[in-house]
């Protein structure tokens, strides 16, 4: 629809790293530091420190991941 098909691997690296680290972060800085003063603050750095990582780690990581996914995935006997 909007991007080519050869950007599959960067869009879906760019949201989910965006989905994986909003909820992550703000789940970590709520238990650590509680709904609090500044807590918008404390999230928000939390978020930028952590998405440029998650980000690489997802566009280098993914491909291998999801092939020993499918290597861990049992087949059904029969022909193939």
């Amino acid at each position: 629809m909007f991007f080519p098909p050869r950007l599959a691997p960067l869009v879906f690296a760019v949201l989910m790293s965006l989905y994986m680290v909003s909820l992550m972060t703000f789940v970590i800085t709520w238990v650590n530091t509680e709904l609090s003063e500044g807590f918008t603050g404390r999230w928000w750095r939390a978020f930028y420190i952590a998405w440029p990582i998650a980000f690489a780690l997802i566009l280098v990581g993914a491909p291998r991941l999801q092939r020993l996914a499918a290597m861990l995935i049992r087949r059904p006997p029969g022909p193939r």
